[in-house]
C-alpha cells in the first residue's frame, strides 16, 4: 500500500523543499480544487502545479465510509494547451462492516482553450481524460469513467468568479458500456484579505444505478502566497443515491521555478 502513496507524498515533499526558494516573480496558482467544476483557464505556461487533498465521505452507494487521497498535476505547455494527470493513490473504505485498503484510479489527458476571454466575456475550453488504471477502491456516487470529455467556461463579473462544466463520460461495468452526463456550476467570491468562499451545485446521471446524483458544495480558500492556496469545505448529497456527506481539505501549489526557459 505504501507504494501507492509515493506519487502523492513526493509532490508534498517537493513543494515543501522549494517553498523557501520561491521567486517573487512566480505567477499565481490557478486552483481547480476543491470544487467539482474545473476552470476553463489554464495554469501559467511552463510551471508545474500540484493540487493535493484528502476527503472523508459517508453513506455512498458502494460504501458506508471512505477516506481517500487525490492529486491532480497540471502543466501548460503553451498558452492554449495544458497536460493533465489525475490520481487517487489510495482509499480506506468500510463496506458491509469490512474495512478495505485499496488503490484508486489514474488518468491522463489534456485541456485546450477554444476561445480566450476576459471579465464577463467567458473563456471556453475543452478537455479529455483517459483512464489507464481503474484501481479497486469503491467508487463515489459519480462512478468511474473510462473516457471523459468536458466543455468548460469561466468568467468574472462584479467581483464573482464563475466556472461551469458540461461532462460527457463513457462508463463500463461488467462488459457493458453506457454514457454518463453531468453539469456543474461553481461561484466564488473574495471575503477579506486572502480568504475566499466558493459554492457549487452539480448533477450527474448514474447509468448503472438508474438514478441521478446531485450535490451542494461549500468551501473556503486561503491564499498564503500567490502560488500556495489552502482549501477546506464540505459537500451534501441531495438525492437518495448521492453520497450523503463529504468533508475535504487540501492545497494547490505552483512550483516557483519554470521548467524551461521562456523564449523571447
Amino acid at each position: 500500500m505504501q507504494g501507492k502513496y509515493a506519487f502523492f507524498l513526493l509532490s508534498l515533499l517537493t513543494g515543501a523543499h522549494l517553498a523557501a526558494a520561491q521567486d517573487a516573480a512566480t505567477p499565481a496558482a490557478n486552483p481547480g480544487r476543491p470544487t467539482v467544476s474545473t476552470p476553463a483557464t489554464l495554469t501559467p505556461v511552463g510551471y508545474l502545479q500540484f493540487e493535493n487533498g484528502g476527503m472523508n465521505a459517508w453513506d455512498s452507494p458502494e460504501f458506508s465510509t471512505q477516506l481517500n487521497f487525490n492529486e491532480t498535476v497540471k502543466l501548460a505547455v503553451a498558452s492554449r494547451l495544458q497536460l493533465l494527470a489525475v490520481a487517487e493513490p489510495g482509499a480506506r473504505s468500510k463496506v458491509t462492516g469490512t474495512t478495505e485498503n485499496d488503490p484508486g484510479g489514474y488518468a491522463l489527458g489534456g485541456q485546450a482553450v477554444l476561445r480566450s476571454g476576459e471579465g464577463i466575456r467567458p473563456t471556453i475550453s475543452a478537455s479529455y481524460l483517459r483512464q489507464f488504471y481503474g484501481g479497486s477502491a469503491p467508487d463515489l456516487d459519480l462512478g468511474s469513467s473510462n473516457d471523459s470529455v468536458i466543455l468548460l467556461a469561466s468568467a468574472d463579473a462584479r467581483g464573482f468568479h464563475c466556472d461551469t462544466n458540461a461532462m460527457f463520460n463513457r462508463m463500463k461495468q461488467d462488459g457493458v458500456t453506457r454514457p454518463q452526463f453531468g453539469q456543474t456550476l461553481s461561484v466564488s467570491h473574495p471575503l477579506r484579505g486572502q480568504l475566499s468562499m466558493a459554492g457549487e451545485l452539480w448533477h450527474f446521471t448514474q447509468p448503472f444505478l438508474h438514478g441521478r446524483a446531485a450535490g451542494n458544495l461549500w468551501a473556503l480558500g486561503y491564499a498564503q502566497r500567490p502560488n500556495l492556496v489552502w482549501d477546506a469545505g464540505f459537500q451534501r448529497g441531495l438525492t437518495g443515491t448521492s453520497t450523503h456527506w463529504e468533508v475535504f481539505a487540501g492545497f494547490t501549489y505552483l512550483l516557483p521555478h519554470r521548467l524551461w526557459r521562456q523564449t523571447k
